[in-house]
C-alpha cells in the first residue's frame, strides 16, 4: 500500500485554499452586484449615474463602478449566469487570478468604453466584464500553452460564441464599445498573466 508524501498532500491543501478563496472573491463580487441593485432600486434608480460618461472627467470614476450598476433585475440576471460560471473558471486558479483578471478588464475595458462611446452616453452593467473572462479563458490556453485551457476555450467559443460575437455588433442600448474593449482587455490579460514566460538566461562565465 502507497501512501502520499507529505509534499502531495501540502500542494492538494494549497490548491484547496486557492479554489476557496477565488470563489468567495467571485460570490463578493456578484454579491456586491445584487445588493447595489437593490439600493438602486430603493432609490428609483438615482446609482446609474455613477456609470461611465463618455469622455467626461466626471465619467472616469464610473469605470470602477459601472460594473456594479444595472439597468433594472432584469439586466442584472442575464449578466449573472454567464458572470458565475466563466468567472468559476478562473477563479479555481485562487482569488489573486480572479481579482488580477478583475482588474485589468475592469480599467483597460473600462477606460476603452469611456474613451470611444458617443458623448452624453452613460454605460452600466458587468457584461464588459463578461467578455474579458470569455477572453480571457479563450485566450490564457494559446499562451500557457496548456491542453486542458486550450480546451476550456473551445468548450467557452460552443457555449458563448454566438452570444459574444452578436454583443459587438452596434445595437440601440447595447454598448458595443464595452463588450469589444472588455473582450480586448481579456486578451491581454491573458498575455499579461501567462504561467509559460521564458526562463532569463544566466550568464556564463
Amino acid at each position: 500500500m502507497s501512501y502520499p508524501t507529505p509534499a502531495r498532500r501540502t500542494r492538494g491543501v494549497v490548491d484547496g485554499s486557492k479554489i476557496s478563496s477565488g470563489l468567495k472573491l467571485l460570490v463578493l463580487l456578484v454579491g456586491l452586484m445584487w445588493l447595489s441593485e437593490t439600493v438602486d432600486t430603493a432609490l428609483n434608480g438615482e446609482l446609474d449615474q455613477y456609470g461611465i460618461i463618455a469622455r467626461s472627467p466626471d465619467g472616469l470614476f464610473g469605470i470602477i463602478t459601472s460594473p456594479f450598476l444595472h439597468l433594472g433585475f432584469g439586466h442584472l440576471i442575464s449578466n449573472t449566469l454567464p458572470l458565475v460560471t466563466l468567472g468559476a473558471l478562473i477563479a479555481v486558479s485562487g482569488a489573486m487570478r480572479l481579482f488580477s483578471v478583475t482588474a485589468i478588464v475592469t480599467t483597460i475595458g473600462g477606460f476603452g468604453t469611456w474613451l470611444i462611446s458617443p458623448p452624453n452616453t452613460i454605460t452600466i452593467g458587468a457584461s464588459g466584464l463578461v467578455f474579458g473572462y470569455a477572453a480571457y479563458l479563450i485566450a490564457r490556453g494559446v499562451f500557457n500553452r496548456r491542453l486542458g485551457q486550450v480546451a476550456i476555450g473551445v468548450i467557452v467559443v460552443m457555449v458563448w460564441g454566438s452570444a459574444l460575437l452578436g454583443g459587438l455588433l452596434p445595437q440601440d442600448g447595447i454598448s458595443w464599445q464595452g463588450h469589444l474593449f472588455g473582450a480586448v482587455a481579456g486578451i491581454f490579460a491573458a498575455w499579461v498573466l501567462t504561467e509559460d514566460k521564458p526562463k532569463r538566461k544566466e550568464p556564463v562565465i
